[in-house]
């Protein structure tokens, strides 16, 4: 037996690679990055490919190893070139990522450290830096010192954890679920409706509240809906507002709405995962006044921070109600419980074994300061306006409402022909031309294009390249 051991010993051991080997892989890949990076501003945005990355399935896991070179080659043709290119200023269609440098390091540095921020036991350290970006964020937020929450892939993990958190704080039982009420808008994100499903709750009533003219809820008509249901004998559970919709940056009345759901004593949940950081501005805190009336919030570092994607956030005001909700314990981590000085993620997510995602927050904003990120925030706030001045010199161009955040939407109508297959195709043709990405959405049967300025790369040069491809793909539409 001891002889077999040591022959698994010396083929396992090719996983534990030579300080040579480590020196020419990192050599390599970060020279990969330094020539994707050094030459993004003549990539284009969007890559429609007829492939679509088929070809990575030429590399099936097999016994055999295969050169890294190979491998960096099938990421440039297969991955890295056809489809949405993230990373590009250029892009300013969805609501940008961001792609941060020093968190790509940061990410590098906790994958090789391999540190388990799960518990405070474990690694008290890694979970502190954790620990102090929720702190900063509820600070951010208004949230009081017993605030707590937890660092997640994205916002829709976020909202999940927050409307389990409301529906176990309520109370309710299997049994009244049929009789609980959700409000909300016709704009919530539809990862809201999925967190519904996924929290057990897809037989409760989802009220949508009636929106203003700018796509905002109506305080009114929330109220006057709330006082319906108590009367019919529903049970109202939660107002899920928006701070910035991802569709069309519309900001509900949150001041308005938190005194309702206290008034009515609701749980109220705000969904800022794309205009939360726009609190640094002073724009944003205008804008956003009420939030910190909120029980909870959601937040996406990977969005108004520009970190790369994969980071989300739920902040909860009452921090023991987020630990009453997702706190569980276990024979094998009794060891664990002797170290208790601060919160351990854990304890406050679904999550056990999770990547070390607070690094690639902390890092940059030691390295940069906030400074760079509220100057770049304001910039994408004034690129908006600015686009949204500028489009209306096209003849022809509708818009919707004044941009509450960074977001702004229009519509091309011509004078002959049906104006949503017009926008259709001139939406298409600026994906089959590249140079700048849009997106497109649909307001009761209407179709519109769609400028979401989010990306930390995106500056006035690729504003007005936007501007003049519109210009350039409008009249060759017309001509046809």
């Amino acid at each position: 037996m001891e002889q077999q051991i040591k022959e698994l010993e010396r083929q396992a051991r090719q996983l534990e690679t030579t300080v040579q080997d480590r020196k020419s892989l990192i050599n390599k890949a970060t020279g990969y990055g330094e020539e994707f990076l050094n030459s993004l501003s003549e990539k284009p945005a969007y890559v429609n490919s007829e492939t679509m990355g088929k070809g990575v399935y030429e590399l099936p896991f097999d016994e055999k190893p295969k050169d890294f070179d190979q491998l960096l080659q099938a990421l440039k043709s297969e991955v890295d070139l056809p489809g949405l290119n993230p990373a590009s200023g250029k892009h300013a269609g969805y609501i940008p990522g961001g792609g941060l440098y020093p968190s790509a390091i940061a990410d590098y540095l906790a994958a090789v450290t391999n540190r388990y921020t799960g518990v405070f036991f474990s690694s008290p350290g890694a979970v502190r830096i954790e620990n102090m970006c929720i702190r900063w964020m509820n600070d951010l937020i208004g949230y009081p010192d017993g605030a707590s929450g937890n660092l997640t892939s994205g916002g829709s993990i976020a909202n999940l954890i927050g409307l389990v958190v409301t529906r176990d704080d309520s109370g309710i039982k299997a049994e009244d679920f049929s009789r609980a009420v959700i409000y909300t808008t016709q704009q919530v994100h539809h990862c809201v409706i999925k967190a519904i499903k996924f929290a057990g709750l897809g037989e409760a009533t989802l009220r949508t509240i009636p929106m203003d003219d700018h796509y905002r809820m109506k305080a009114d008509a929330l109220e006057e809906q709330i006082k319906s249901d108590k009367k019919d004998g529903r049970i109202p559970l939660t107002i899920f507002a928006s701070a910035g919709t991802t569709d069309l940056g519309a900001v509900d009345p949150l001041d308005e709405i938190g005194d309702i759901a206290e008034q009515h004593d609701l749980w109220f949940h705000v969904d800022a995962a794309y205009g939360g950081f726009f609190l640094l501005t002073e724009h944003g805190k205008e804008m956003m006044k009420g939030i910190e009336k909120s029980d909870s919030a959601t937040i996406d570092p990977h969005k108004g921070l520009f970190l790369p994607y994969g980071s989300g956030a739920l902040l909860v005001k009452d921090g023991e109600r987020l630990y009453e909700s997702q706190h569980m314990s276990a024979n094998y981590l009794q060891d664990t419980y002797k170290a208790t000085e601060e919160a351990s993620p854990a304890d406050l997510s679904p999550e056990l074994s999770k990547h070390f995602r607070g690094l690639r927050m902390w890092l940059p904003l030691q390295l940069f300061g906030v400074q760079p990120f509220r100057a770049a925030l304001d910039e994408k706030l004034l690129l908006t306006r600015y686009f949204y001045d500028k489009i209306q010199q096209i003849d022809s161009i509708e818009v919707g409402p004044e941009p509450e955040l960074s977001v702004a939407f229009f519509r091309y109508v011509p004078e002959n022909g049906d104006a949503n297959a017009f926008n259709k195709k001139l939406v298409n043709e600026i994906h089959n031309d590249g140079r700048v990405f849009l997106s497109s959405t649909h307001l009761n049967g209407t179709v519109y294009l769609r400028l979401a300025v989010l990306n930390f790369r995106t500056h006035l040069e690729d504003i007005d390249l936007i501007l003049s491809v519109l210009r350039e793909k409008i009249r060759k539409l017309e001509v046809i």
